[in-house]
């Protein structure tokens, strides 16, 4: 496993975190597909024994039960501080009046559940995970930055939103000398590349890191383009990847078979090879899912390859945010 620096931060981080969403009780939520506890921490532990030392959860996945699972497995597994520990607030996570949002009230009573949830004083990364149109961003980064100061996280980040957004509230941050954002955890893979336009610039002249989530495209890079799974379908409503995308999942299967490795390895590893990336995201329910985002973080593609799997990407709607 290889580390680098989180952004501009000292904060040393593996090249492959692992998303946790695909770990909680399967009934709390609307993942079928998420895997129980016992399922669960064997691909923790396997993750771990990879040299994979950065973790990333949210309060929302599967009811707050991913985090439950996930402290369990980390305070059973691992040094505390020898990990990094991430998780996410906006989605609502109970009905009614004050249940979700970027609010001041919002934040400092989710950050408490969370840190309950996951059996630690402190996150290392607070995240919000989408952008909040109907909070003041003033009164959204003061309390973040006091979640900071308080001690009950080392860092905040931000998750999909429009550059504009971002830019202002960085700067909203910086007028007021509060705690900024140290990275951003976006859409971005082979069939969505959006992100190249605006935000992805903007955090290589912030020094902003950036986490890819869903580096494989929900699994369409790994597999023929007809092939279908039931998490792809539940996933329909968020994502959309247009039948010129077969073209680009095509040059993903042509090089690996060249290379004799995994389509996952190739995909993951053209996404590593960006130079703006820290760590791509990466949701393991299987232990191969895990093995080929170790294996791609050494896997060298020529000047050619990358140009190959990126030639024929067409723009897209966004989506994600």
């Amino acid at each position: 496993m290889q580390y680098v620096k989180l952004g501009s931060t000292g904060l040393d981080v593996s090249r492959i975190c692992l998303g946790c969403m695909s770990y909680g009780v399967p009934d709390r939520g609307d993942h079928a597909w998420t895997l129980d506890e016992q399922a669960s921490r064997p691909l923790i532990r396997q993750a771990l024994d990879a040299g994979i030392t950065f973790f990333d959860t949210a309060n929302v996945y599967s009811d707050g039960t991913s985090e439950e699972i996930v402290g369990r497995a980390l305070a059973d597994f691992a040094r505390r501080d020898e990990i990094v520990l991430a998780t996410k607030v906006h989605n609502r996570m109970r009905p009614g009046p004050n249940g979700g949002g970027l609010s001041r009230k919002a934040i400092l009573t989710e950050i408490d559940h969370s840190l309950t949830r996951l059996g630690t004083d402190y996150v290392d990364l607070y995240q919000i995970h989408r952008y909040d149109a109907e909070t003041p961003i003033e009164e959204t980064m003061e309390a973040l930055h006091d979640v900071v100061k308080a001690g009950k996280a080392r860092y905040i980040g931000a998750s999909s939103m429009y550059a504009w957004q971002f830019s202002k509230a960085q700067y909203t941050a910086r007028e007021h000398g509060w705690t900024r954002f140290v990275s951003m955890q976006n859409h971005y893979n082979l069939v969505y590349r959006e992100e190249e336009r605006e935000m992805l610039p903007l955090c290589v002249d912030q020094g902003v890191g950036v986490l890819p989530w869903s580096p494989l495209a929900r699994g369409r890079l790994t597999r023929d383009w007809d092939t279908t799974t039931g998490r792809g379908g539940s996933d329909l409503g968020l994502f959309f990847y247009p039948d010129g995308d077969r073209t680009i999942v095509d040059a993903v299967a042509r090089i690996a078979g060249r290379r004799d490795v995994p389509r996952a390895q190739i995909a993951m590893a053209w996404l590593l090879h960006q130079s703006p990336v820290t760590a791509p995201i990466v949701g393991a329910t299987k232990p191969h899912h895990i093995d080929d985002a170790v294996a791609a973080v050494d896997l060298d593609l020529t000047d050619k390859e990358i140009e190959e799997l990126a030639q024929p990407y067409t723009p897209h709607p966004v989506s994600g945010h």
